[in-house]
């Protein structure tokens, strides 16, 4: 017989099947004893009677411990009550290996010791449907930019120099010379977009930022598109596009999960285009005028963005930054080139920054300034002015951070539980 998933039971009601799975849990009531089963899709309920099955099989459930794996058979049918919807009347169970006693129990435990098992932590219900979520997101991204012509085009993650300088980024050595793990791929993504017109790449980055916030990972994923031809406003547009997709895919496609998170998805379901736009100016205006003196010129911290996020509903864009505190290759505007045509897309209820991007400078002299002011090496990136000796154009892009937007979606306090192997400050294990 072939073994059916449990996220399949309910197209085989009636009918005798077999699941393969772990002991989650179980419960005893006299001569029945209640299997809690979970294959990765989901979780069944299996019903030992021993009138039924006989000593030997109820013997067998009734030594089981938690997350040993077995192989299950008996009658599916619906049961509301029972976790997962369904329930199985047994008639036939192997053992394949009865697990040792399991660190992880039911119970509570601390941040530091669930950490350390993390590698046993991801097989709770809660963790299980953060990483479901996360398979839909990452699947759902390539579908958003196939079907508008973006090409996937993968960038290096060993760099020879950096987008943004080299202070937060893991320098190694390249059998003698200097190199980094990259921390974007989006300067290769402008060089494949003279080539394809429009591309994205989709992979993990590195920040070796001395934090430990909730919102920072030393590594984390980053789905970055780039086109030709792409202004400043279309840019944003696809951005929001993007992000709305992304929501609505999710709350189509994981209703489960999203319920096993407990998470209230109504302020979801309203993450529709067009989203709220205010300029870097009028966001100062609005911190100053909830008592946070801040000056123009800095850039927002968490607290500034939690505060601007939370005077909206929705995403929100936050526009033209001031030149000073932006990278080297974002263009300035050409109304007022003490800010740049860049944006930050900041996520509701405190989740923060989850996309930035804005269009390139395509000018070669301008560009060359700018490197020269942020006192970055010309010679490393000569490779980058040619985009603009050979057939330069205007261009824009975006990065968003696979790991912020999954918290955000699904409620989480913290982006650890948004991957599956998170590396924090002094964390690298397991």
């Amino acid at each position: 017989m072939e073994a059916v998933l449990i996220k399949h039971l309910g197209s085989h009601q009636g009918r005798e099947v077999l699941i393969r799975g772990w002991l989650y849990n179980k419960r005893s009531s006299g001569k029945i004893i209640f299997l809690i089963i979970r294959d990765g899709t989901g979780l069944a309920q299996g019903v030992v009677v021993k009138k039924e099955t006989g000593e030997e099989i109820f013997a067998t459930a009734r030594d089981l411990t938690q997350e040993s794996s077995l192989e299950l058979r008996g009658v599916a049918r619906e049961e509301p009550r029972a976790p997962g919807g369904f329930e199985i009347q047994v008639t036939g169970l192997e053992v394949i290996q009865v697990a040792q006693p399991y660190p992880v129990s039911l119970k509570e435990h601390g941040v530091d010791f669930l950490a350390e098992h993390r590698h046993l932590w991801i097989r709770t219900p809660r963790q299980s449907a953060i990483l479901r979520i996360r398979s839909e997101l990452e699947i759902a991204c390539r579908i958003f930019f196939q079907e508008r012509d973006f090409i996937l085009a993968d960038a290096p993650i060993i760099t020879p120099a950096a987008c943004e300088g080299t202070t937060n980024l893991f320098e190694i050595d390249y059998h003698g010379e200097k190199a980094y793990l990259s921390q974007s791929g989006q300067l290769y993504n402008e060089a494949t977009a003279m080539a394809l017109g429009r591309v994205y790449c989709f992979g993990p980055t590195f920040r070796a930022e001395k934090s430990k916030t909730r919102r920072h990972l030393m590594e984390f994923w980053m789905v970055e598109a780039e086109a030709a031809f792409l202004e400043f406003e279309d840019n944003m547009k696809i951005q929001e596009d993007l992000v709305s997709y992304l929501v609505q895919r999710v709350l189509e496609n994981n209703k489960k999960d999203l319920e096993t998170l407990e998470r209230d998805t109504a302020s979801l379901a309203r993450v529709l285009p067009p989203f709220p736009r205010i300029s870097y100016s009028e966001a100062v205006e609005l911190l100053n005028s909830n008592g946070v003196d801040f000056a123009w010129g800095n850039d927002f911290g968490a607290p500034d963005e939690n505060i601007i996020s939370q005077s909206f509903e929705l995403p929100v864009f936050i526009h033209r930054f001031p030149t000073e505190i932006k990278a080297f290759y974002m263009k300035p505007d050409p109304a007022n080139p003490d800010v740049v045509l860049g944006a930050d897309l900041l996520a509701p209820e405190g989740y923060g920054e989850i996309i930035g991007g804005g269009q390139r400078i395509e000018n070669l002299e301008l560009l060359r300034e700018r490197l020269a002011h942020h006192k970055l090496p010309e010679e490393t990136f000569q490779w980058y002015l040619d985009l603009r000796r050979y057939g330069g154009v205007p261009h824009s892009g975006f990065g968003l951070g696979l790991e912020r937007l999954l918290a955000w979606i699904t409620g989480i306090d913290h982006v650890r539980e948004a991957i599956p192997f998170p590396r924090l400050l002094y964390r690298i294990c397991p």
